[in-house]
């Protein structure tokens, strides 16, 4: 997923993707890294944390979308239609935030 990496992209992620590796993969695309560094590197990194904080709004977005069952447990066997299911049950979420409470 990172080989057609475009130069000036963010890559964000979790603790557990702070590897040396990772790191000099992504600086060699020319994209910069959004990755926290574990408490016991001796270099500290410091990242974006307003962009961090947006990382968290996508992952709590997945695990709702995998409370509905068709989608969590893939009943359907085309792409093109478990699409459509995971556009159905993105659509109903955000409608629950419009919804009126009176």
């Amino acid at each position: 997923m990172l080989a057609d990496l475009r130069p000036g992209a963010v890559v964000i992620g979790d603790r557990a993707y702070d590897s040396n590796a990772l790191l000099t993969l992504v600086a060699d695309a020319g994209g910069q890294t959004c990755i926290p560094t574990p408490r016991y590197r001796k270099q500290q990194r410091v990242i974006d944390v307003e962009l961090y904080r947006q990382r968290n709004l996508v992952e709590r977005f997945f695990n709702k979308l995998k409370h509905f069952r068709r989608i969590a447990t893939r009943y359907d066997k085309l792409a093109s239609n478990f699409l459509a299911a995971v556009a159905l049950a993105a659509i109903r979420l955000w409608t629950r935030n419009y919804e009126s409470t009176t």
